[in-house]
């Protein structure tokens, strides 16, 4: 059960395969590993023990980064995504990252985004389309429509508490989207990056 992997020259933490959303070019849909994973389908949510453990075995200084980033949303455990994220704290003061849907504060049942201050450094949101039907089509929520609304809401949030928010799009939905995304980006005021689709 691969719970961290190396990709470039990060550390990535594989935490779940659970997601809300279903997008039609998640790279899950065309591969079952990345970086030096053999595969990052997992046969059970790892505890809180076993990241831990996993971690030990890593020398985290060696590292760019540490990304919560897998086959799956990241925030669907949030908990334990905090304790992680103070652990590696005790460990390194190498930037965290977190790659994210946004979708946090519906999965959670509340506002989420202060519960990373003080221990990530950069939270990267999935944008990935210019308005909620856009978005619907593209990202398949079980949360419908308000996902959009509530992923824009938690990139605005983040902003308070953490230091870096980027939003982000995959280079596939065309240069009139990705200037509309730009725009989105602009008025809330964070960092965006049109991503490049991987086969």
């Amino acid at each position: 059960m691969t719970i961290s992997y190396v990709l470039g020259n990060s550390l990535y933490l594989n935490l779940t395969n659970k997601c809300p959303n279903n997008c039609d070019f998640c790279v899950r849909n065309n591969t079952d590993h990345l970086g030096d994973a053999e595969s990052l389908w997992l046969e059970r949510e790892p505890s809180h023990g076993e990241i831990i453990n996993d971690l030990e075995k890593r020398d985290l200084d060696s590292f760019d980064s540490i990304v919560f980033c897998g086959y799956g949303e990241p925030l669907e455990r949030l908990d334990e995504v905090v304790e992680v994220s103070k652990y590696i704290r005790s460990r390194t003061d190498k930037p965290i990252r977190i790659n994210t849907n946004g979708l946090s504060d519906l999965i959670n049942g509340k506002n989420s985004a202060e519960r990373l201050r003080g221990l990530v450094d950069i939270v990267s949101i999935s944008l990935n389309a210019s308005d909620s039907e856009k978005y619907d089509e593209v990202c398949h929520s079980v949360y419908g429509r308000k996902a959009f609304g509530a992923m824009l809401e938690f990139a605005s949030a983040s902003k308070k508490f953490i230091p870096r928010v980027i939003l982000s799009v995959v280079d596939t939905i065309g240069a009139e989207e990705i200037e509309k995304c730009r725009a989105i980006a602009r008025e809330i005021g964070v960092e965006y990056r049109v991503r490049e689709y991987i086969e």
